[in-house]
């Protein structure tokens, strides 16, 4: 919006030209999503508090998180909300990719706020049921898969790109929209299974959709994607200004959000940011880095895999509670301690993901 403001501007003097380099956009995105996020947020908490919507905490989980039941919960629209006003304020409304990302963040956010609404306002334990949460996760990345399959404008858009390989890009052809659904789904619901405690799921979204932004500029640049030997995408340089709302706003919700917490993100913002790292990384190309960096997210989704394929083959469980955090919690971590450390490893997890860019 402001882009297009500012190329008219521009017409009467070329000051207002500024708006149109991608890094100060990006940057710019950070802040309006922070300051959005940073102004509302005791206005969304409070009203939460009024209309009493609470966290239930199951007892069968630490007797730790019991002192939480009440807190304030379906943050996460506080969250969509300063990504949409910031993408729209400084994304480039005719590119496509802008469309996508911002189309899937807020319907699977959709899906999350009917779970979430199902679960505390009308206290129905079950939520959206797990088949119908599916179906919609399912309905929509196919069609996100099959949209950008066919309107790709280039081989590059539907390649395989394999880290530490410069040489070997296999084109998918219809396995790309099978890739896309798996991709968008499983992250949408991994980064829901790390989203229990307080700051855990929130930091290692910023800094994976923080290291999004910067795959996304080299792609998007064909001087850049030509050096690093990745496929240049043209147009996915504007997904910079999405990614940096991802980390203004992340930013902002932890204002809020750390330890002990004042509101939680709920389904409807851990389903959304998994699903917007996920579209991300397919529009790039960037799939397995993705696996990579968020490797907090995909032990998470391994050890409910792992501890529910072994109660139920021998009985017996791997974990002493599965998400992978309540193990560590009933070991007798104390939350910060689980909450920092698992932030440590994504950062490392970051930074080799990003390595694989260069090392070919």
């Amino acid at each position: 919006m402001l882009l297009w403001l500012g190329g008219w501007l521009a017409q009467y003097h070329s000051g207002f030209g500024v708006v149109n380099y991608l890094t100060l956009r990006a940057i710019l995105s950070v802040i309006s999503a922070l300051l959005v996020s940073l102004m509302l947020g005791p206005l969304v908490i409070r009203k939460l508090r009024e209309y009493q919507i609470g966290q239930a905490i199951r007892e069968v989980g630490p007797k730790s998180h019991l002192s939480k039941a009440g807190t304030p919960t379906m943050g996460g629209v506080l969250i969509l909300l300063s990504i949409a006003v910031s993408t729209l304020l400084w994304g480039n409304l005719e590119n496509r990719f802008v469309w996508v990302v911002l189309l899937v963040t807020l319907f699977f956010g959709a899906i999350g706020w009917v779970d979430d609404y199902r679960k505390v306002v009308e206290k129905n334990s079950r939520g959206l049921p797990g088949r119908w949460k599916y179906f919609w996760q399912s309905l929509f990345a196919l069609i996100v898969g099959a949209y950008l399959f066919y309107s790709a404008q280039s081989p590059q858009e539907t390649q395989l790109v394999v880290p530490f390989i410069k040489d070997v890009m296999p084109q998918l052809g219809l396995f790309f929209i099978l890739l896309t659904y798996f991709v968008i789904v499983g992250s949408s619901n991994a980064v829901n299974l790390t989203d229990g405690l307080d700051g855990l799921a929130i930091m290692p979204t910023v800094m994976v959709g923080a290291a999004l932004g910067v795959c996304a500029y080299l792609a998007g640049n064909v001087n850049f994607a030509a050096y690093l030997h990745i496929p240049y995408i043209a147009g996915a340089g504007e997904l910079v200004v999405f990614c940096a709302a991802i980390v203004g706003a992340g930013i902002g919700f932890l204002w809020f959000n750390t330890y002990p917490a004042q509101v939680f993100m709920g389904d409807v913002g851990s389903l959304a940011l998994g699903a917007a790292l996920g579209v991300v990384a397919v529009i790039i190309r960037q799939e397995i880095v993705l696996f990579i960096m968020g490797g907090i997210f995909v032990a998470e989704t391994l050890s409910v895999i792992l501890q529910v394929a072994s109660f139920k083959l021998t009985g017996k469980r791997i974990f002493r509670m599965a998400p992978l955090h309540h193990h560590y919690e009933l070991k007798g971590w104390p939350e910060p301690r689980v909450i920092v450390r698992f932030w440590i490893i994504t950062i490392i997890l970051v930074l080799v993901g990003l390595a694989t860019l260069k090392i070919r």
